[in-house]
């Protein structure tokens, strides 16, 4: 009977250890992260392994789904750059969207958004009537896996929105999408079309 009694223990022990809940899942972000020419606790550490105007992401349509050209950092300079990492499923993603469509509006000849899908080969299918739902009339694409492990060093939070000056050169990543962030984000971009 000890034996019988000893065995159940132990295995309810062992079960015990072994059934641990799982990690919680990442949160949408919606705080701000800078960077300024020198690290802060909240920006990418890692910096990349190839010059970031020969970052690369191949275009997609929007409705289609067609895998289309590649397009480099390079390409755009003359422009400030907004990349905006998103998926379907993003709450954020769907607020901050329309705004940068404004954003594009008030700068036709001064800033390119660029949208960069990061939401997984089974999220690619709801892709069509995102697009169409959002009117996304802006270019999509999918990153080169160096360019998002540079933007997603840190934190893999969606949606993340990096800005580069004309010049190509990075200026700022913004991590969700708040009011708060909402005023960031234009000012940002304010100041990079004006230098």
């Amino acid at each position: 009977m000890r034996i019988w009694a000893s065995i159940i223990v132990l295995t309810a022990v062992a079960l015990g250890l072994s059934c641990r809940p799982a990690a919680k899942p990442v949160a949408i972000g919606n705080k701000p992260v800078s960077i300024n020419e020198r690290p802060t606790a909240d920006a990418p550490v890692l910096p990349p392994t190839k010059p970031l105007e020969e970052m690369t992401w191949t275009l997609f349509d929007g409705k289609t789904g067609n895998m289309g050209a590649e397009q480099k950092l390079k390409s755009l300079q003359g422009k400030v750059v907004v990349l905006d990492f998103w998926a379907t499923y993003c709450g954020p993603c769907l607020e901050l969207i329309p705004h940068l469509k404004r954003i594009e509006e008030k700068y036709p000849d001064s800033v390119q958004v660029v949208g960069l899908h990061v939401g997984g080969a089974d999220d690619f299918p709801a892709i069509p009537a995102f697009v169409e739902k959002l009117k996304i009339d802006y270019p999509l694409g999918t990153p080169e896996s160096e360019l998002s492990r540079f933007v997603f060093a840190d934190r893999d939070d969606i949606p993340q929105t990096a800005i580069f000056g004309k010049d190509g050169k990075f200026v700022r990543k913004i991590i969700g999408f708040t009011p708060e962030i909402e005023k960031e984000l234009d000012k940002v971009i304010e100041r990079a079309v004006n230098q």
